[in-house]
């Protein structure tokens, strides 16, 4: 069953969601995000993807946010019951807390309201020269529902968070690079290069080994310091009881690169 508002491409364990709504700015839909969501159901079930990137269409917006005009023309009501039908939440992304698979978001331009919360639901960003990111729900009488509210004072200084969030302001890529959102700042014409070059940094790396490090990093945020280092997570067991586990340290003596399985 194929797309008609997203693409996906897998290949060599790597996945590539492009949501391609283009003539809109790339804004989300419930059409557009139930085939995000399958799209995500599918990568975190596949056995051969590892790594994912999701992008934008164009270059003029990764994902302006929450399609406004959908939403008035069919009632927040309509929209809201379509959203509780998704499993990771908007984008497919945003409430996907069990999936311990690295996600990276390539940003080639504005990333805007719930454009930003997938954004921020991701594990490394990457963006264009020219992209540009904020919460301007208040501005259009809402909030930042999708996870914006909660992720955003956890991934940078309290302060920094709450001036974007009363304010609805929108920052510019360098400046989100400066506040520790964005991991890198690249020009647009390389914006994929450098999103495909830190896939394939992690996928040189053991993949039961980094969802268990993403895992333990994710639900261990919310544990006391003391508990979070002796907690076993599922990942941890999954990890040490692989043939990876072992591949690892005979690659290393062998003096070879190591063959991962993934099991």
């Amino acid at each position: 069953m194929g797309y008609e508002f997203i693409e996906v491409e897998s290949r060599d364990h790597l996945t590539v969601v492009t949501i391609n709504r283009p003539e809109v700015m790339n804004a989300l839909h419930p059409p557009a995000c139930r085939e995000l969501d399958r799209a995500f159901d599918e990568f975190s079930t596949d056995p051969d993807a590892w790594v994912a990137i999701v992008t934008g269409a164009g270059d003029r917006a990764f994902c302006a946010g929450n399609d406004l005009k959908w939403q008035a023309q069919h009632g927040a009501d309509a929209m809201r019951k379509a959203r509780e039908s998704l499993k990771g939440g908007f984008g497919g992304i945003t409430r996907r807390f069990d999936c311990h698979k690295p996600i990276i978001a390539a940003v080639n331009g504005l990333a805007l309201g719930g454009g930003f919360e997938i954004a921020l639901a991701c594990d490394i960003i990457v963006a264009a020269e020219n992209a540009s990111f904020g919460l301007p729900e208040p501005r259009v009488g809402m909030m930042a529902r999708a996870g914006g509210v909660a992720r955003l004072p956890r991934q940078i200084p309290y302060h920094l968070a709450m001036g974007l969030i009363l304010t609805g302001r929108r920052i510019s890529a360098q400046e989100a690079y400066r506040m520790g959102v964005v991991n890198e700042v690249v020009p647009p014409s390389l914006l994929m290069e450098a999103a495909r070059r830190w896939a394939a940094e992690i996928l040189e790396c053991a993949p039961l080994a980094v969802r268990a490090a993403k895992e333990a990093v994710t639900l261990g945020m919310g544990l006391p310091l003391e508990e979070a280092i002796s907690k076993v997570f599922p990942g941890i067991t999954a990890m040490v009881e692989s043939e990876d586990f072992k591949e690892g340290p005979l690659a290393f003596a062998q003096k070879r690169k190591p063959q991962w399985k993934g099991r």
